[in-house]
């Protein structure tokens, strides 16, 4: 079982969710991470979709947050990423942020 992995994330915030500033509803951020997750099944780069649409800082370094360990995320997050083979990006999470597609780099 491996204690640490990297990933990359892109995420949606909407009006309500934690720390969000967006004024986008709960439903239109869930249709626009819908759109961004058919792009990157039809072969979409995921470093240019996070730069382009995430609502994190971390959009701006193409969504990387490097590595970290199991617990150091909220719940929801955490088993995803964790369930993830390297190279390999979720479905949609929800999380009390928002919404977000994760992409595992390490």
């Amino acid at each position: 079982m491996t204690d640490k992995i990297g990933a990359s994330h892109i995420l949606l915030m909407y009006e309500g969710s934690m720390r969000s500033t967006a004024t986008r509803s709960r439903d239109e951020a869930l249709t626009k991470i819908q759109s961004l997750k058919d792009e990157l099944d039809a072969g979409g780069d995921f470093a240019d979709l996070a730069a382009k649409s995430s609502d994190c800082p971390s959009g701006q370094q193409g969504g990387r947050l490097g590595t970290f360990g199991r617990g150091q995320m909220v719940p929801a997050f955490d088993e995803s990423a964790f369930g993830l083979d390297i190279g390999e990006v979720s479905g949609i999470v929800e999380t009390p942020f928002g919404y977000h597609l994760l992409y595992r780099t390490e």
